[in-house]
């Protein structure tokens, strides 16, 4: 039985947890603040007109303006609760938003780190099996997964969900950057996995992504939330949310992919004979 052949499995095991897809609704949290204000000024204006237009035409108060102007108090401090208690709940929604999109971030990449190191130790077996010196080109597989564990390091999904609402737009900043660059590294692995397979005679066919992350600008996305006046953080948090789900909807069935055509390279073990009556 190969040991890297079942950890292979459970690697691809374990992307039920580390791969969630979120849903493209997230992108209306940037949103929220102004519908809450728009709903709280309109609440607000209609009980002021309401409350006037209760008060009599008189030169000199009576009891009637003073109980007309009393729901006005009223109406007014529990729409400063109400404005209050949204916005509260809506820091609670930011607050699971990050914390969602960092933490899946840390469990993909940690995921794939020890996916490539197991399709590594696939082919040094082989190699060793077969007898083929091929230190080369699984020295540029192993350097690939070095240089992910040293750049994809793992970001505090609660501390950053903590404190999202000052540091919003640098979480915003490396979630985008660092899955087009995982993307363009996890490239080069299997490029060069390819090349060793294909060297130890086991080629590998599989679709190439369609699309690929594109490298998205960070200045041109900030600058445009600004001047719409945040109304373009909804397709920016729409990207967020939906790159990484494509990515792993396409990193899905390369995986199956590689495993059905490496499965094929290690025959199952031989049932043990079960002993003969005496």
């Amino acid at each position: 039985m190969s040991i890297p052949l079942e950890n292979l499995r459970r690697d691809l095991r374990t992307r039920l947890e580390s791969d969630k897809q979120m849903s493209g609704a997230w992108a209306i949290v940037p949103l929220l603040p102004t519908i809450v204000g728009i709903a709280v000024t309109a609440i607000v204006f209609a009980v002021i007109f309401s409350s006037l237009a209760n008060i009599p035409r008189t030169t000199t108060p009576t009891n009637s303006t003073i109980t007309a102007v009393g729901p006005l108090v009223a109406a007014l401090f529990g729409a400063i609760i109400l404005a209050y208690l949204s916005y509260f709940i809506l820091l609670i929604l930011v607050i699971v938003l990050i914390f969602k999109l960092v933490s899946r971030r840390n469990n993909h990449f940690n995921r794939q780190i020890l996916l490539q190191e197991d399709l590594v130790g696939m082919a040094k077996e082989l190699a060793a099996k077969k007898g083929v010196d091929l230190s080369v080109l699984l020295n540029n597989m192993e350097r690939n997964v070095r240089e992910a564990r040293l750049e994809e390091t793992e970001k505090n999904a609660t501390l950053y969900a903590i404190i999202g609402g000052l540091v919003w737009i640098y979480t915003a900043y490396f979630l985008m950057k660092d899955f087009f660059k995982h993307e363009r590294r996890e490239d080069l692995f299997i490029n060069d996995m390819l090349r060793t397979f294909n060297a130890l005679g086991v080629p590998i066919n599989f679709p190439y992504r369609n699309p690929p992350i594109p490298d998205r600008s960070f200045a041109l996305y900030f600058v445009l939330t600004l001047i719409t006046g945040g109304i373009f953080g909804v397709y920016w948090v729409y990207v967020l949310v939906t790159d990484p789900n494509n990515h792993f909807r396409q990193q899905m069935l390369m995986e199956d992919t590689i495993m059905a055509q490496l499965s094929s390279t290690f025959p199952p073990p031989s049932p043990i004979p079960s002993p003969s009556p005496s």
